[in-house]
């Protein structure tokens, strides 16, 4: 019988130097981290998974581990005869489950007897989320970063994906953390992945980057929604320089208006953001607020929010603010042209 293969480290060359890396453990553990580029190849669900530790604990462990056998070889069977059905005899998988125990090697004994050169990860998950924390909570990020700066709605979000596509490299903390950034910023029906998801993404584009070339990423806070930018991160973008975008309010204000079109449409999310404001509004500026979003009249709303909320938190922030200023470029009226205008002046200043 082939030999099992075993992996003692999870940084992201060593993961992707296979064919594929299985995650064995079930939906529900995937869904809340998993190492980048993983599939899921669960061998117990996550209701079998629960019965097993019922039995386990309340009634006999071998009872249990014959239960548990049984899930896992009809599980396996069904991933053989489905997703690896087409796989060549040259298949390279990694596999891992929790901590490198009884599924991953369930699942490594099957599929190295198939006739695959099978690896497990020592350590299973925990080796990778060991190393994200030594990453992004013990080190220091050697990156060359670049701040976007500048008031709400003048498009920081959209000149970042502009410059990605001019080949600057960005690091995108809203895409990653489902988020806007903003106190209007959830995405409708899309919620924010769990902590450990964030940062397993956001290692992931970390490790894909070249030290040597500047890399823009927008001057967030340092949470993203519920999303805690890590610590290493944060104290990179902390000494970074900052370009900062510039629009006048009522442009920013129609920008806001398109961009922020599904909050306006569910009216209910509307009304409670805008309870949430950190300095609570009177009930007669809500009542205004409410006025004109009964009115369908958003551009004089987000003018509002801008200047009576956005502007002077920005201004209060802007005092306390240490970090070079590379220079301010004018976004214009917000439109695609101008957006995409100011992308390449921000490329040209950054060359300069």
């Amino acid at each position: 019988m082939p030999g099992i293969e075993i992996l003692d480290r999870a940084d992201l060359a060593s993961l992707t130097a296979y064919d594929a890396v299985i995650d064995v453990r079930s939906p529900g553990e995937f869904a809340q981290d998993h190492a980048p580029g993983a599939i899921n190849l669960p061998v117990l669900s996550d209701a079998e998974r629960a019965e097993v530790g019922t039995i386990y604990v309340q009634e006999d462990r071998f009872k249990a581990r014959r239960v548990g056998a049984a899930y896992v070889a009809a599980n396996v069977a069904r991933h053989l005869q489905t997703a690896l059905a087409e796989k060549p005899g040259g298949f390279r998988p990694l596999i891992y489950c929790w901590r490198g125990g009884m599924r991953s090697n369930a699942m490594a004994v099957i599929l190295s007897q198939v006739g695959w050169r099978t690896t497990v990860l020592a350590g299973g998950y925990m080796t990778w989320r060991r190393h994200v924390t030594a990453r992004l909570y013990d080190g220091a990020l050697p990156l060359r970063l670049i701040l976007l700066d500048g008031d709400t709605g003048c498009g920081k979000t959209e000149v970042l994906l502009k410059l990605a596509a001019r080949g600057a490299q960005v690091i995108d903390l809203e895409g990653l953390a489902a988020h806007r950034g903003s106190l209007l910023g959830g995405f409708a029906g899309r919620p924010q992945p769990s902590q450990k998801m964030f940062e397993s993404r956001l290692l992931g584009v970390l490790d894909g980057l070249d030290p040597a070339r500047p890399v823009f990423v927008e001057a967030e806070s340092s949470k993203v929604g519920e999303r805690m930018v890590p610590p290493a991160l944060w104290q990179a973008m902390a000494q970074a320089p900052r370009v900062e975008l510039a629009a006048t309010p009522q442009a920013r204000a129609r920008y806001l208006v398109r961009a922020y079109r599904d909050i306006i449409e569910d009216r209910a999310a509307l009304d409670e953001a805008l309870r949430r404001l950190p300095t609570p509004p009177g009930r007669k500026r809500l009542a205004a607020w409410a006025e004109l979003a009964d009115a369908g009249d958003f551009e004089a709303l987000a003018l509002a929010l801008i200047e009576l909320h956005y502007d002077p938190a920005y201004r209060r922030s802007r005092r306390k603010e240490t970090r070079g200023l590379l220079g301010v470029v004018d976004a214009g009226g917000l439109e695609a042209a101008d957006l995409d205008a100011a992308a390449a002046e921000i490329l040209r200043r950054v060359a300069d």
